[in-house]
């Protein structure tokens, strides 16, 4: 049988010290909206394939916001912004805990609330998954179990049952099909619990936002602890979001 620390050894892998560093140069970060000047050709909305790009006009001028929670991170806008007001985050840190921090502007000085936080799970957090048709994201969530990201060091684990679980991770656009047992997964869950929204998809729907089957996101009567955008995020930012969701990180 293969050991695992030997394979780990004998090719250099080890676990990453350093906490939520920028994104490496194979991968693509979310689009920001930085206090440059738009020049108001509105080509960014236009090509916004998910429209999370909106633009008005107020006393200053024009405004434009993004909304992360729509955005699937295919920097078509920043492509067609000739001003660079909309430009690359390489940040990981990017998971927020109310659904407002996901939209940003070019207007300085928007208030953007907080939701409360229990001390109870800042020690140790046990996650059931529930994936409900976001295979990226559910890969991304599964690298940052591996050895390099080790989840674990932060007293998280993925249990198989809700029952066993203080926080539900959900991935997808949670379609008609898959919003009962979602919800079932919750019911089965014991006080106190938390919901985790991994992804565009499970924000928003992303892509999928409209359609027959009704696949819109997380539903709303289900309260989030943690927003993660992308599509997918990269393991940091996932793992930004639970201890985001756990207290141990603002």
């Amino acid at each position: 049988m293969r050991n695992p620390f030997l394979a780990i050894a004998r090719t250099g892998t080890q676990t990453l010290m350093e906490l939520f560093p920028d994104l490496p140069a194979e991968a693509t970060g979310l689009p920001t909206v930085t206090a440059t000047p738009c020049s108001g050709c509105g080509r960014c909305a236009a090509n916004c394939p998910t429209q999370a790009i909106s633009l008005r006009e107020d006393a200053q001028g024009r405004v434009v916001e993004l909304d992360r929670g729509l955005c699937i991170g295919c920097q078509r806008c920043i492509q067609y912004c000739p001003a660079g007001t909309l430009a690359e985050d390489r940040s990981t840190r990017t998971a927020v805990r109310t659904r407002a921090g996901l939209r940003l502007s070019n207007r300085p000085g928007t208030v953007i609330g907080t939701a409360p936080v229990s001390p109870i799970f800042r020690r140790s957090l046990h996650v059931r998954e529930v994936a409900t048709g976001d295979n990226a994201s559910d890969l991304e969530v599964i690298a940052g179990t591996n050895a390099q990201f080790d989840v674990a060091r932060f007293g998280i684990h993925f249990v198989a049952s809700p029952r066993f679980a203080d926080a539900l991770l959900v991935t997808g656009p949670v379609a008609r099909g898959m919003r009962e047992a979602l919800l079932r997964c919750y019911d089965a869950m014991a006080e106190p619990r938390l919901v985790i929204a991994v992804g565009a998809c499970a924000i928003s729907g992303g892509l999928f936002r409209g359609g027959y089957t009704e696949a819109n996101g997380v539903p709303d009567s289900l309260p989030i602890a943690a927003y993660i955008p992308g599509d997918p995020p990269h393991p940091w930012s996932i793992i930004h979001g639970l201890l985001l969701a756990m207290g141990r990180e603002e």
